[in-house]
């Protein structure tokens, strides 16, 4: 079966990008078309296939301000036109990628982390009081042309997927339309040598994430602000001059570290952070299977991941809450096993399967 693969853009190696290298290791000569490809920026075996980015990718520094692009991409999508034989289409798409037409004959199978939560129910958090100026005016002219984009494009999809229950709720809510859910998967096998023997643990928190509004990042440095514990953020991204310029000195910027140094950050840390509203959520998968539990705010896909015995929750977006959260999580045991345990059923090998089945489903038959 002639396979093409579709993704927003290639500019770094987050959760998206862990789905899109499962998409192709399952059809390992299958090309990708993107918006946008900052060569060697993601994994070898996503960037060893035939890549071909929109027109948007000649722009110079676009690979650092793709973002200032969002007005431009459904055009981009637009003009991207699919030159080889395809018998079906896979997209991972939070953006405009979707978009991209299919060819005659083709079946098209959409992979939605998200609807554009950027002109949805996230869209105060990107473009609220707090961002520039002509952000806010730009964003408010754009929004009509994108949003009655976006949901006509969807009528290129023959069979759309949810990443979790949260985001299959907003696709309901914005798309009117019904799906499936596959949840992604932690790398487990990353972190074999804690399932048995737990590391040691430092007096510190962790953060492991973007540095953009949606995150929360500002949240989590206000309140350890205040209550003087020691925290650690592994990351980058828009808001990074920001947060340093509001963070004590009880709070430490590490940047973007090698997969194998945020494994070790994650076991050895007391507790990981996760403040934001997330459509489902790695990271916190990825803690608990380096044995070490969340607190993280009541809300998105988290519920499907994390319980009790591996987080403590707080509800109200506010610096008392987490900082309430975190006295409780210290008055706490967690039990190693429950937290490797519940992280198990989030595999790479069950999220294949469900894919597959899905394939079949569609085509009639499994590749």
């Amino acid at each position: 079966m002639n396979v093409v693969l579709l993704h927003d853009w290639l500019t770094g190696f987050r959760g998206g990008e862990r789905v899109l290298e499962v998409f192709c290791e399952m059809f390992p000569t299958a090309p990708l078309y993107t918006l946008i490809h900052v060569k060697n920026s993601t994994s070898e075996l996503i960037e060893n296939r035939k890549i071909t980015a929109s027109f948007l990718n000649r722009i110079p520094g676009i690979g650092k301000h793709y973002r200032k692009a969002l007005p431009l991409m459904p055009l981009a999508a637009d003009l991207l036109k699919i030159s080889e034989k395809a018998d079906l289409i896979i997209s991972s798409s939070h953006c405009v990628i979707k978009g991209v037409k299919k060819p005659n004959g083709a079946k098209h199978l959409s992979y939605i982390h998200s609807p554009m939560r950027y002109m949805y129910d996230q869209y105060d958090n990107y473009f609220g009081p707090s961002a520039p100026l002509i952000q806010r005016v730009g964003a408010r002219i754009c929004k009509p042309y994108l949003t009655s984009w976006d949901i006509k494009s969807n009528q290129n999809i023959d069979v759309m997927v949810a990443n979790s229950g949260f985001v299959k709720e907003r696709i309901k809510k914005f798309y009117n339309q019904d799906t499936r859910v596959i949840h992604p998967f932690v790398e487990l096998a990353d972190f074999k040598a804690f399932q048995n023997q737990p590391a040691g643990k430092e007096d510190y928190y962790l953060m492991v994430t973007a540095f953009a509004p949606n995150k929360k990042v500002d949240l989590a440095v206000e309140a350890f602000n205040l209550n003087k514990r020691k925290l650690k953020i592994i990351g980058g991204g828009q808001q990074e001059e920001y947060l340093k310029s509001i963070a004590g000195k009880n709070i430490e910027f590490l940047g973007n570290l090698s997969r194998e140094e945020v494994i070790d950050h994650f076991s050895r840390a007391r507790a990981f952070i996760f403040p934001g509203v997330e459509d489902f959520g790695i990271t916190p998968l990825e803690s608990m299977a380096a044995g070490t539990p969340v607190i993280a705010r009541k809300i998105g896909g988290v519920l499907e991941t994390l319980t009790d015995k591996t987080a403590e929750f707080f509800i109200n977006d506010s610096v008392e809450e987490l900082n309430e959260a975190i006295s409780r999580f210290e008055k706490k045991v967690f039990n190693h096993h429950d937290l490797i345990e519940r992280s198990c059923f989030f595999s790479r090998e069950a999220f294949k399967a469900n894919i597959l089945k899905t394939i079949d489903s569609m085509m009639g038959k499994i590749c």
